[in-house]
């Protein structure tokens, strides 16, 4: 896929995101679509559901979970009608990634703070294998205050475990104030290098940048790598950027016509660029 079908596809999972949570009203949107950038590259790019052996994807911050049910929709494993079910009683789509409902959800999560040690336990499983096949963990900048993260990033440099690839959606605002503000991560690429990691800082929302990033991450062997995503909370709707607001609610009527007005925007200016 080229780059500019890429983006393309990106602004589009915005867009079902934003139909998704207007439809139950409920859902972390801001979270949400600050992530999808980086999830949209890993699942159209190395995530093959056609393989039985293949690449994982654990999403530790998984009150993003609309960002993977979108993914999740374009590989033709949940169903368009199902959007509007979100975080009901008895639906698949659960308001966190539950393997229970959905197979090809690769981890269960939710519980903040869990999700690098998760995925580092399957990397060390695929390497027992010889499974050649990486596992991409995701996490929210906020759990980097939680001490179980920096013990797993810890026991993968130990271990060398280089066929996981974490990544910190570094999105700048926790659930109701500035991420720094609650407790102050950085320096964080200072701290991360002292680790013994790969340290990989990128724009997040430019998928260029998130694909070489991938790349480089993939071919390094010497120590695992980490992927800073600089991100932006509520990225593409312009009332919802950087907002606490948009954390988690409900979206009305006119807010729902004026985000896809911001998004039917960026998508006109994509296909027009030379």
């Amino acid at each position: 896929m080229d780059l500019k079908k890429l983006r393309l596809l990106v602004n589009d999972n915005r867009k079902k995101i934003i139909e998704m949570i207007y439809e139950a009203n409920v859902g972390h949107v801001g979270g949400s679509l600050s992530v999808i950038d980086v999830l949209t590259c890993i699942y159209e790019l190395e995530i093959s559901f056609n393989n039985k052996e293949r690449s994982k994807v654990v999403l530790s911050k998984g009150h993003a979970v609309p960002a993977m049910y979108v993914n999740l929709y374009n590989k033709g494993i949940i169903k368009r009608e199902d959007f509007k079910t979100f975080r009901q009683i008895n639906s698949k789509l659960q308001g966190h990634p539950a393997t229970i409902s959905i197979k090809e959800v690769d981890a269960t999560t939710g519980l903040l703070g869990q999700g690098f040690s998760l995925a580092l336990g399957m990397g060390i499983a695929k390497r027992h294998k010889k499974d050649n096949n990486f596992v991409y963990a995701i996490a929210g900048d906020g759990e980097m205050q939680e001490g179980q993260m920096w013990e797993a990033l810890l026991f993968a440099a130990h271990l060398n475990v280089n066929n996981v690839i974490f990544i910190i959606d570094y999105n700048k605002l926790s659930s109701s104030s500035l991420t720094n503000e609650v407790i102050n991560i950085e320096p964080l690429i200072d701290k991360l290098k002292s680790f013994n990691l790969n340290v990989i800082s990128i724009d997040g929302h430019n998928v260029f940048e998130i694909v070489n990033a991938i790349n480089e991450a993939k071919l390094c062997k010497s120590k695992p790598s980490i992927i800073i995503a600089n991100t932006v909370k509520g990225k593409g709707v312009s009332f919802m950027e950087m907002v606490g607001k948009w954390h988690s609610g409900g979206i009305t009527n006119d807010e729902y016509l004026k985000a896809m007005s911001d998004l039917n925007e960026i998508e006109r200016n994509i296909h027009n660029e030379l």
